[in-house]
Order: C-alpha cells, then structure tokens, then sequence
C-alpha cells in the first residue's frame, strides 16, 4: 500500500491507519506537496516512530506509483486533492490498484461533498456504524463510489487509560467557534479555571504554531488572540502530540475535536462546549446523547464528566469485530478483472473547478510566494474549500 496525504490531519490519519494493517503488509507514506501541507514539526509528530515521509510533488508521487507498483493507494487528502490525484494524476497506472479514501475523523452528519470528491475510490473508510449508514445511504442516492467500510479510529484501537495528571487539556479546531468574541470567552473560561486551581496546569493543545498550516485555515489563532488580549491570566500553549498530553490529564474540554474520542477511550473526564450552538455547522452534532455537553460556566469550576456508554457504542466504540474494511480491500485487490468506481465529478460541468484543485498540487511554492495570478486563484480556492 502506497499512502499519500497532504495536510497534518490526514497523515496523521494515513500513518495510523498503516500501522492498523495486518502484520506482513508492505507500506510507503508521501506528502504531496499543496498549500496545506505539514511543517516538520507537524509531520514528526503526526508519524510518531514512523520514519518521515518526503515532502513531493505530484508528478513525483506519480513516479513513486509507477515504480512500485502498489496494489492499494490510500488517497488521504482533502476532498479536491482526493478527486484530481485519483482521475488524473494517478490514472491510468497499470495495473490498476485500488483506491482507498476516508475521513479522518468525525463525520457526523455524513455530506454529499464528501462522498462526491472521494466517489472514485473503490473504498471509502468511515469510523462508526452511524457514519457507514449516513454515507451509504448517500451512496444508494447519488450512486457512484465503491463500497463503505467501516474501521475503529486507528488511535482507539486499544484501551487503555492515562496515567492522570495536573493538566486540563483544550482541544483547539480551526472551524469553529468562528468569531473572535466566542474564541476570547473560551480563553477567559480557561484562565478562571486557572485562577481557580493553581493546582492545574491548564494547556491550549494547537493544533500548530502560528506560522504553520493546517487542514484547514484559522482566522483567529488562539495563542495570537491570547497576546492581543493583554495575557489576562495563567495559560500554556503547546503543540505536538495530544496523546502524551491526555496520559497526564486530569480534565479536556474542546468545542469540537476528534481529540475528544481519545480523551474517552484513555478515562480522561471530559466536556464539549455548547455554548455556540449544537449542530451540523458547529461541528459537535455527534455528541447529542453523549452526556458530554456543557457551559463555559462548568470548564470555569471544573465540571468535567465521562461519556455515555450507550453512546460510545454506537459512536467510535464499536466492537472491534464489526470491523469489515480490511476485508473489504482485500476482496478488492483479489477481484480480478475489477469494475473501477465511477466518479460523480466526470464530465465537462466539473472540468473548470477539477482544474483549479489541479493547480492545488502542481504551481510550485516560488509561484504560491510570488505575486502571481495563480496566488489569486489558489487563495479564492483554498477560501472556497474550507
């Protein structure tokens, strides 16, 4: 298997999901470059033990698959890179591998755009039995795609708890909450719960540092926003791994973050802000039910709580046995001569915006630096996208 990511989210997702595979597997990990793609540091932390992953181009990656002929490329990367790698970077390889793509982490609910970037993968990897019946009922309504298949979240695979600690952990998301004032009442919260228990040492986990790139762009980067707002109290700022963050935590609190599934399979009490609304937009829809929800008001005193078993098992926590995507993918690459999945974006209405999400991972960085039209596009793109 040939993994390709392209932002720190998804190779973090990719190194996790090559390391889930069954022993005997053979596997090669790329980043290709794109606007979006992970500092060293990001990538360091997002591969662990793994050896690093060269930073290439696409034509390169293209190169790689022509020498090693895998019989399984996981595409992950953000939709459009998904959908322009898969129909034309990466098409037309002989033989023809199979194609694998997902979502590295919540998906609830399930969007159309999602299943239509990715409905030319054969595979497409989802990680709760929620999600596989969101997305496959999308499936039999639009068509195109291959076949759902579900897997445990590769950093919930085992349980086992954290060792506890001083420490309350902050989630940061890139998305929501969107305006400054509701990022600065998040902050203020934080401080109080300092100010209150000195005990503590209460952490705002980045996702990266200010000069490093995300899957998805920050309007309001919280450690910028703590400075601009005169450091009104006691808070440390720290990016890197979340694991070794949560094995000394006493508490985590987040808006909406995968980190919050982690904190749940270590015992790590926890709550999700719903201050700034319960929904699709807000990205916190899945955890209706999961006795997780709470005020600003409770990460003030502390009020940190455990998840709701009948919501862990319907959520993430999915017994391991009701995993079927690695048989799935192997019956794929068995299947010979195979049916390739049909792409909904074929055709000449979707050219333009296909060629767009091309100019994602082929100018090269001079070009995005300098003043050029291309920067224009790529900025009026990569705004579209997030």
């Amino acid at each position: 298997m040939l993994a390709v990511a392209d932002s720190d989210s998804y190779l973090k997702w990719a190194a996790c999901l090559l390391a889930d595979l069954p022993e005997g597997c053979v596997t090669d990990l790329v980043v290709v470059r794109t606007p979006i793609a992970p500092s060293p540091e990001q990538i360091a932390a997002a591969v662990g033990e793994r050896e690093a992953p060269p930073v290439m181009s696409a034509r390169s990656v293209r190169r790689v698959a022509e020498r090693s002929r895998p019989d399984v490329i996981l595409v992950a990367c953000t939709g459009p890179v998904v959908d322009v790698l898969v129909a034309e970077v990466l098409a037309d390889l002989r033989p023809r591998p199979v194609f694998v793509s997902g979502l590295p982490g919540i998906s609830v609910p399930a969007t159309e755009k999602a299943w239509q970037f990715r409905s030319g993968c054969d595979l497409f990897v989802v990680h709760s039995e929620r999600e596989v019946a969101e997305f496959g009922e999308i499936s039999r309504r639009l068509g195109g795609g291959g076949a759902v298949g579900l897997a445990r979240l590769p950093f919930l695979r085992s349980k086992v708890a954290a060792q506890g600690g001083n420490r309350v952990v902050f989630a940061t998301q890139a998305k929501v909450p969107r305006e400054r004032e509701e990022r600065e009442r998040i902050l203020l919260a934080l401080a109080e719960l300092a100010g209150r228990r000195p005990d503590l040492d209460v952490v705002v986990k980045l996702r990266a540092l200010e000069d490093e790139r995300q899957t998805h762009n920050e309007r309001h980067h919280y450690q910028r926003l703590w400075r601009e707002m005169g450091e009104p109290g006691r808070l440390v700022f720290e990016a890197g791994s979340m694991h070794d963050q949560l094995m000394r935590a006493a508490g985590f609190v987040t808006v909406s973050s995968t980190a919050a599934l982690e904190a749940i399979a270590l015992d790590v009490p926890s709550l999700v802000l719903r201050d700034f609304g319960v929904s699709a937009e807000m990205i916190n829809l899945v955890f209706e039910g999961s006795d997780l929800l709470g005020t600003l008001d409770e990460l003030a005193a502390g009020d940190f709580r455990n998840a709701s078993a009948v919501w862990c098992a319907a959520n993430y926590f999915h017994p391991v046995e009701r995993n079927d995507w690695a048989g799935l993918l192997t019956g794929l690459v068995i299947a010979r001569p195979r049916v390739p999945a049909k792409s909904l974006l074929d055709g000449p209405e979707f050219a333009a915006a296909r060629r767009r999400a091309r100019l994602r991972v082929e100018v090269p960085p001079t070009m995005l630096r300098a003043g050029y039209k291309a920067k224009r596009r790529m900025r009026r793109y990569l705004r579209a996208l997030t």
